[in-house]
Parts: C-alpha cells; sequence; structure tokens
C-alpha cells in the first residue's frame, strides 16, 4: 500500500514534465507525417487526379490504335465478333467503356471487332410447326423469317415447307447469321381476311416481327430523313389498320421511317388514340405529308 502510494507522485511529476510534452509533440508529428506518407502513396497507387477522357476507337483495328501508342495508356481486350458487310474487317464495333468516357490509366477496354467471316448458324426444322413457333425459333437461331407463301391446305397456319435463296433448305444444314428463310404456310381450304397491325413508333425490328406474326409480308421500305440506324421508327404504314379494303395471309405492308432523334413519336402517336382520331379528311390527309 505504502510502495503505490509513492509511485503516484513520480508518475505525477513526470506527466506535468517538459520532457513528457517533447514526446508527446515527437509522437504527433510522427504521425501525422505517417498519414502524409500515406496519402502519397495511396494517390499514386489510385493514379487520384489523372483521369482522361477515353478516345473513339470506333471503326479502327487493333493495330492501328497500336501504332498511335494508345496501348501505352490503356489495356485492350476482344471479347466478341459479330459480322457486318459494311465496315472493314478487324474494326472496332462496341467499346466499353463508351467513348468519352473519363478513365485512368491503365483501364482495361474492351471490345467487339468485325470478324473476317461470316458466322454460321444452323437450320432447324420448322416443318408443321405454326408461323409464330417458326418466327421465334428463326429468330433463336440467329436467322430472319423471308417471305411468307401461302398455299391452300388443311394444316392452316403450319409451315409446310422451309426455302433459302429459293431452294430447299433442309434442317442441319449451315446457313449465313442473319440469313433469310421463306416459308410455305397452309392457309387452310378458302381464303380469309385478316386485320392489319399498328406499327406506328416501332422499330423496324419489331414492326417486321409484328408483320410476320399477323402473317402479313414486309414490302416497300421508305427511310424519309435517310437516316437507316437504330433510331429508325415506323412513321407511317399502308395500309393503316383501319383500311377498308380486305387483306389477307401474304399481302405487303409498306413502311416509311422517321429518326426518333429528330422526331416527336410521344406527341405523334397521340393523334392515333381512339378518342382522337380524326375524321376530317384533311386532317387525316396531313399525317402523311412528308
Amino acid at each position: 500500500m505504502e510502495e503505490k502510494q509513492s509511485a503516484n507522485p513520480g508518475f505525477l511529476k513526470f506527466i506535468i514534465s517538459k520532457k513528457f510534452y517533447v514526446q508527446l509533440m515527437l509522437a504527433a508529428i510522427t504521425l501525422l507525417l505517417l498519414f502524409f506518407i500515406l496519402g502519397r502513396y495511396l494517390k499514386m497507387y489510385t493514379k487520384h487526379g489523372k483521369e482522361s477522357q477515353l478516345p473513339d476507337f470506333y471503326g479502327y483495328t487493333l493495330p492501328e490504335i497500336d501504332s498511335a501508342g494508345y496501348t501505352d495508356f490503356y489495356d485492350f481486350f476482344v471479347i466478341d465478333s459479330m459480322y457486318n458487310d459494311n465496315m472493314k474487317k478487324g474494326a472496332i464495333a462496341i467499346q466499353n467503356p463508351l467513348p468519352g468516357s473519363k478513365v485512368k490509366k491503365g483501364r482495361n477496354v474492351y471490345f467487339t471487332i468485325i470478324a473476317s467471316t461470316p458466322e454460321k448458324v444452323i437450320m432447324p426444322d420448322l416443318k408443321d410447326l405454326t408461323l409464330r413457333q417458326a418466327i421465334n425459333i428463326l429468330d433463336a437461331h440467329k436467322l430472319k423469317t423471308g417471305k411468307l407463301l401461302y398455299r391452300p391446305s388443311f394444316d392452316k397456319n403450319a409451315v409446310l415447307e422451309q426455302f433459302y435463296n429459293e431452294d430447299t433448305i433442309f434442317p442441319g444444314d449451315t446457313l449465313e447469321k442473319g440469313s433469310l428463310i421463306n416459308l410455305v404456310i397452309g392457309s387452310g381450304e378458302r381464303n380469309y381476311k385478316i386485320p392489319v397491325p399498328f406499327l406506328i413508333g416501332l422499330s423496324r425490328e419489331k414492326a417486321i416481327y409484328e408483320l410476320n406474326i399477323a402473317s402479313f409480308n414486309l414490302g416497300n421500305e421508305f427511310y424519309m430523313d435517310s437516316i437507316q440506324d437504330e433510331f429508325a421508327r415506323v412513321y407511317m404504314q399502308e395500309p393503316m389498320m383501319d383500311a377498308e379494303i380486305p387483306y389477307f395471309p401474304g399481302d405487303s405492308v409498306h413502311l416509311w421511317y422517321k429518326s426518333d432523334t429528330a422526331f416527336d413519336f410521344e406527341s405523334y402517336l397521340k393523334i392515333f388514340l381512339p378518342d382522337s382520331l380524326q375524321t376530317d379528311s384533311l386532317q387525316t390527309d396531313s399525317l402523311f405529308e412528308f
């Protein structure tokens, strides 16, 4: 008990001494220096403040990108390929991150390039399937529906034959991705009238799908602002869905397109709502001015 009491005055004397405060100050300075050094290291490690704008590599090949010195700043990886007759082989078609993104030196950039040869796919067996089933299976096999040819048959709306370039195509045959497959469809024992689908505002791909599902063929196509890309949407169709003339399976529907980047489709579609359809002939005609 006496030893503990004798130690207390010495401890109190130390913490109020000049030596204690000098050591405390040295410890604080050392801690601040450690934080400063750690902060500088982290900035160097993460390249803080060293971001740059990623260039647009669309249309360039990997050798061209390498010769321009971009490999000193970014790491490039090819993750997929696609075929396009309108682009040079090996050219960049898609990049991720997108052009203009803020990235740091050493960032991984992923490319989809144009393949030198078309991708090959296998032709499925569509015979005896319904038209809807056949169209969906073609899409799943990366093939496209071509012309729908109707033939009198008791097997109404079923696929009777499948053709490629006017020749019979057999299940298991190899084709290029995106090839058009023409289908012979049973029309039943008599011809029958079918409703025309409403296509205004749809993308080209979606409009063609809806046409084929409804048993129509794609007719002539017109691009009103010369833009043929993913922004093109149906501006006008002929015939319209409320056409008085009867239409039958295999008939064609003609489509006009506008780009949704330069045209307000949201307001335009309101014209076709049931409670706002125009009966005045002059107003109706104005819909088709271009």
